[in-house]
């Protein structure tokens, strides 16, 4: 339960719209009370009055009474379901913020711990699972709290012995129920929130390898899967079901029990006050009776409400251990003010680096540097620490052992902003967002005009994109399935090209075009970048030979670096390299 309490305190921000929430919920369920008892004693006085009494028994009275609860119950529900819903719209979107806000700071590396659609899921179905702790256990636990000691006092006037023993039974079973649904239904809402998140991850995997799943023939195979996990969601929500009926028959049962008490003690002894006749003291037995039915009626949501607790619970478990993530990387909060220059050099000094959770280091005291405006080219097979060395100059990362320094200094003396401003990063992976083009493009250079991003289109060869009617606003679809391969990877050059930063980090910028596509790239690269400072991540040959200098790596370490002709001169492993695979084959 103490998972709960920093989920309560954000209620805080909206603390007015919740208690008046709760105050609507009341009011009309007093005002359905006293609706269905006020109903019961008057039609119950006017069939004992008879037609004798027309003149001594005052109808006007409990008629307006009837009238005036109707109207507050309602308007009260109106302004309940409007006050409430509203309330938890509001809370929901605080909350999604906030968990935004407490994950924004993690790194790519932090966020890789986890998959999409377990970060989706916490989003979406967690964050909504978290509105039943206000709308179907809060409001309705006050809500019967309220109803049981307003009612026990209110037919205390009439009769108490029967007030007490009717608020005893009530508060007996809102004390007792809804523990040992809690405890009963546990389990299930717990096994309920994860079959959701796991049939949710199963078909975002679905969706996103459809391709893949063709291919190997496995379609089958994965839609037996998803139909598993539906059964037993589907078996866990009738049970969960189940026991939502036994509870109501339960209350049903605990209703007609009680019924038959009061009107045994109202057989025994009534007390009612001296001042009416015994038609009208009869009459109240009715009054008693009703209100009891009423108060019953506002009872009952409570023990379903608490079959939803193990779900919230379980949710709640699922959000704080997303927000609870410390960032593997923290920037420093002060904005760099000084103007940076537009020659860029880089320095690493004995980098060394293991990822978490696994024993062998990837990168051994990697040292290295880059004077401004030079072109380095990081050789080396898969696997070799190539793509981990360009995740710590952008801080994916921080190396527990070394330093890296830019522009002479430490990397991590920059501000966040100030970082990616100088620096711009292909990487090999480019995510494409389902969206327009020009809006795909507009995310390195919001200010751009058309034209401009008509001309960085033509000079990556992607021309053709513009040759439909839509063109520039073409839809290019989740993750950019419109586009081939290819084509993802020259837009991801068109992004780098329109963001124009000293520093460019580009990992295989070239894998996937064909040898004429790639030779064009290449040729826009070196013209481009004649005054950057660049470091091109490759296990490719071609073109390394206009490169200033090129380090040779393989083990988490920098075997040889050179120029291509002093390289070739030493005939060590870039020449082994080149003779074996020729200039334009992978390594």
């Amino acid at each position: 339960m103490r998972l709960l309490l920093p989920f309560l305190a954000l209620y805080r921000r909206h603390w007015f719209l919740a208690s008046l929430g709760i105050v609507m919920t009341t009011l009309t369920l007093l005002a359905a009370v006293g609706l269905l008892a006020l109903s019961g004693w008057f039609l119950a006085g006017s069939a004992l009055a008879g037609s004798s009494g027309l003149y001594s028994f005052n109808y006007l009275l409990p008629a307006a009474g009837v009238r005036g609860a109707a109207i507050i119950r309602t308007a009260g529900r109106y302004v309940e379901r409007v006050v409430s819903h509203d309330a938890t719209f509001r809370i929901l979107a605080h909350l999604r913020l906030f968990a935004f806000q407490k994950i924004l700071p993690l790194s790519p590396g932090g966020i890789a711990r986890f998959r999409q659609s377990e970060i989706l899921n916490c989003f979406v179905a967690d964050v909504d699972t978290l509105d039943h702790l206000y709308l179907r256990i809060i409001t309705p636990l006050v809500a019967a709290m309220v109803i049981i000691f307003t009612v026990t006092f209110g037919l205390s006037l009439l009769d108490i012995n029967m007030a007490l023993t009717l608020g005893a039974i009530l508060l007996g079973l809102l004390l007792l129920l809804p523990v040992i649904f809690y405890h009963i239904g546990k389990p299930i809402g717990s096994a309920l929130t994860d079959l959701r998140a796991l049939y949710r991850s199963a078909l975002t995997s679905w969706l996103q390898g459809q391709a893949e799943l063709l291919v190997f023939s496995t379609v089958e195979r994965f839609h037996t899967k998803l139909a598993n996990i539906e059964q037993h969601w589907l078996v866990r929500q009738q049970q969960q079901a189940s026991l939502s009926a036994f509870s109501q028959a339960l209350m049903i049962l605990a209703t007609g029990l009680t019924l038959i008490l009061l009107l045994w003690l109202a057989a025994e002894n009534i007390n009612f006050i001296h001042t009416v006749s015994n038609d009208q003291a009869s009459a109240l037995i009715a009054f008693f009776v009703f209100a009891a039915i009423a108060a019953f009626e506002a009872l009952s949501p409570v023990t379903g409400a608490f079959l939803h607790l193990g779900q919230v619970i379980t949710a709640a478990k699922r959000v704080t251990h997303l927000i609870k993530q410390q960032p593997a990387v923290t920037f420093p909060s002060t904005v760099i003010s000084s103007p940076i220059s537009s020659l860029i050099t880089l320095e690493m000094k004995q980098v060394s680096f293991t990822y978490p959770d696994q024993p062998l280091p990837v990168l051994q005291a990697i040292s290295l540097s880059l004077a401004a405006g030079e072109h380095i080219a990081l050789l080396g097979r898969t696997g070799c620490g190539k793509s981990t060395l360009l995740q710590l100059l952008t801080r994916a990362w921080d190396p527990p052992q070394g330093h890296i320094y830019i522009n002479k200094q430490p990397i991590t003396h920059f501000d966040e902003s100030t970082l990616r401003r100088i620096m711009v990063v292909v990487s090999q992976r480019i995510h494409i967002f389902s969206d327009t083009l020009r809006a795909n493009l507009l995310l390195a250079a919001p200010s751009a005009t058309d034209i401009q991003l008509q001309k960085v289109l033509n000079q990556v060869g992607l021309q053709n994109l513009l040759a439909n009617d839509e063109g520039l606003n073409a839809w290019l679809g989740e993750g950019g399935r419109g586009l081939s391969g290819g084509e993802q990877r020259r837009l991801g050059i068109a992004r780098a090209l329109l963001h124009s930063a000293p520093l460019w980090l580009l990992d295989e910028p070239t894998d996937g075009l064909d040898a004429e596509t790639e030779q064009q790239i290449f040729s826009l690269l070196r013209q481009h970048c004649q005054r950057k400072s660049l470091i091109l991540i490759t296990h490719r040959l071609y073109g390394l030979e206009t490169m200033d200098r090129i380090c040779v790596m393989d083990g988490g370490r920098i075997v040889e670096q050179g120029d291509h002709q002093s390289l070739l001169k030493n005939k060590g492993r870039y020449y082994q390299l080149r003779k074996r695979y020729g200039s334009s084959h992978i390594i």
